[in-house]
């Protein structure tokens, strides 16, 4: 195998679990590139200054919770009256 070594690069060495080395070595294998690469491409992806998606992700969240919360309430309803009419029956 040939090492294609970029000008500039650092050695730096990292401690990551094996969950994440299978991960990695998944993802690279799909993409037909290295690992070192995927490494690289996700540190140039990740920006945390431009994460403007969490407080919307956050807010359909909590919406589809109350929803959620609201129907749960209304199912319990719906099934301890239908036990009272049961219970009403047999006693």
């Amino acid at each position: 195998m040939e090492a294609n070594i970029e000008v500039g690069l650092v050695r730096k060495q990292f401690l990551i679990s094996q969950s994440n080395i299978e991960k990695l070595g998944k993802i690279a294998e799909q993409k037909s590139t290295s690992s070192a690469d995927i490494v690289r491409q996700a540190i140039d992806a990740y920006d945390p200054d431009n994460d403007v998606s969490m407080p919307e992700l956050m807010e359909l969240v909590s919406s589809n919770l109350q929803e959620a919360i609201k129907s749960t309430q209304s199912a319990n309803k719906v099934m301890s009256n239908a036990l009272d009419i049961i219970s009403d029956k047999q006693g």
